[in-house]
Order: C-alpha cells, then sequence, then structure tokens
C-alpha cells in the first residue's frame, strides 16, 4: 500500500491510500497503531512529507561507488548525522537556496526508511519489524559549509527545505530493502543511477546499530545514504541553481520532485 499525507480541496491534512488519479482513499486511526482504510475517496490537493518526523537520522558514506567518487574509505561503523525536522518538505515544495550559503547547494537521491514503532537495542535480526515504511528522500547538502565553512555537517544538511520526503509512503513488510532501484534527475538528465544493494551497511544493520544509540521512536526517518553521481564530485562540479528541478525516483514508491528557488 502506498500511503499519502496530504491536503484536500478544504485545506484539511489527511492521511490516505494513494490512488493513480489525483485521489486518495481515507485513513482512519494511527498509522503507528490501528488504522483502517475508507472506500469513498477525497481529491488530493496538495501532497505533504508522508510523515511529520520525529526525528531525522542520516547516514553518509554508504554506498561503496560513492565513496569512492570521493577518494575516501567506507567507515568501520555507520557515519551519522541529524538534519533538523524543520528541514522536511514535500513533493513539489522548492527547495531554497540559503541566502548565507547559494552557490555549493548539491542533491542527494537516497531511500529513507520511517520507523513505526520505538526501538531500543533491536537486534539486526528483528530489525525490520520495526519498520513502517519506505518512502524517497532529498539529502540536499551546502557543500562549502560541509567542507570548507564549517568543516562540520548541521549547517550544511540542516537548512530549512533541505529534506524533501514523499511522494508517498510505501508500506510493505515483505520488500526487501536492499533491491529498491533509485535514480536522480536534474532538469531530466539523469545524475544517479543504482541500487540499494551497493549500500555498505543495509537497512536492518543501520536501524539496530542507531537503536543502540538512541531511542527510535515512531515516525523517526532514516536517510540511508547516496549512490555515487553526486554533484560536487563531478568534474567540473555541478551544483543547484535557481530555476532547476531534481527529482527521487525509487522502484515501487515514485517520483519526488521539487523546484530549485532562490531564497527572495
Amino acid at each position: 500500500m502506498r500511503v499519502v499525507r496530504f491536503e484536500d480541496e478544504r485545506g484539511v491534512v489527511r492521511l490516505g491510500e494513494w490512488l493513480p488519479d489525483g485521489q486518495a482513499r481515507p485513513i482512519e486511526g494511527d498509522l503507528f497503531g490501528g488504522f483502517a482504510v475508507r472506500s469513498e475517496t477525497a481529491a488530493v490537493r496538495r501532497l505533504l512529507a508522508p510523515v511529520a518526523p520525529a526525528n531525522i537520522y542520516g547516514i553518509g558514506l554508504n554506498y561503496r561507488r560513492h565513496a569512492a567518487e570521493g577518494g575516501q574509505q567506507v567507515p568501520d561503523q555507520p557515519l551519522v548525522f541529524l538534519k533538523p525536522t524543520t528541514a522536511a518538505i514535500g513533493h513539489e515544495d522548492p527547495i531554497v537556496l540559503p541566502a548565507a550559503a547559494p552557490d555549493e547547494v548539491d542533491y542527494e537521491g537516497e531511500l529513507a526508511v520511517v520507523i513505526g514503532r520505538t526501538a531500543r537495542k533491536v537486534p539486526e535480526a528483528a530489525a525490520l519489524e520495526c519498520v513502517l515504511g519506505y518512502t524517497c528522500a532529498n539529502d540536499v547538502s551546502a557543500r562549502d559549509c560541509q567542507f570548507r565553512r564549517d568543516r562540520q555537517w548541521a549547517r550544511a544538511k540542516g537548512f530549512d527545505t533541505f529534506c524533501p520526503l514523499g511522494p508517498c509512503l510505501l508500506i510493505d513488510p515483505a520488500r526487501d530493502p536492499q533491491s529498491f532501484a533509485i535514480r536522480t534527475t536534474l532538469n531530466g538528465r539523469v545524475m544517479q543511477e543504482s541500487t540499494t544493494a551497493d549500500m555498505a551497511f543495509g537497512v536492518a544493520r543501520l536501524i539496530s546499530y542507531l537503536s543502540h544509540q538512541f531511542t527510535l521512536l515512531p515516525g523517526t526517518v532514516i536517510l540511508t545514504g547516496t549512490p555515487e553521481g553526486v554533484g560536487y564530485a563531478r568534474k567540473p562540479p555541478v551544483f543547484l541553481r535557481d530555476g532547476d528541478r531534481v527529482t527521487v525516483e525509487i522502484e515501487g514508491i515514485g517520483a519526488l520532485s521539487n523546484p530549485v528557488r532562490a531564497d527572495r
């Protein structure tokens, strides 16, 4: 099932099972508890991020070929960082180039995992039982802040609008998270194309590892890393500019597309 969080024609925020014709079957109840899908439909006026994140954890250098393109080694343990929840936006919301650092903003298409129940010190063998679903993410990053100006990642990864999520949440407990095809396009040009099989640390390992460091609350979003093809590693580098459109597409989930705007 593909679930969307959306505004209906009256501007009311609702959850629903996404249908292919701009409609959704409304969901009653709690995604993190018991819920039911109603038979009638509602028009989707605007898609929101599929969940309002409790926390957002990111994982760096988690695709082998991405680490290699930057001349770096895959770390011995997952490289963890945080993004503020205020960075989260939905499908078709604009990525805003921040006035403080507009020149080297980069895309990172990623598979995002949404945690469905409180998880603490979960063994890897049971980790996928904690998953509610999967969505597309773009770990937008200001590279000048990341590598030169700040030389740490909080501001670089955390500006407002730097965490697009969507367009929907795929709920499929039988789905192998290491079998997704992922593609990122910039203005229609393919920039990243890979599969989640290239992850150094798989989804179950990441959930288990994080749960031994932090309590994972329902609604926690985990960005699982990006494949090769990011802008800063290209020659010459490719960064986001006002008027661009970046799209992250994951097989079985859909396409998360966002325009890029200057901070006016």
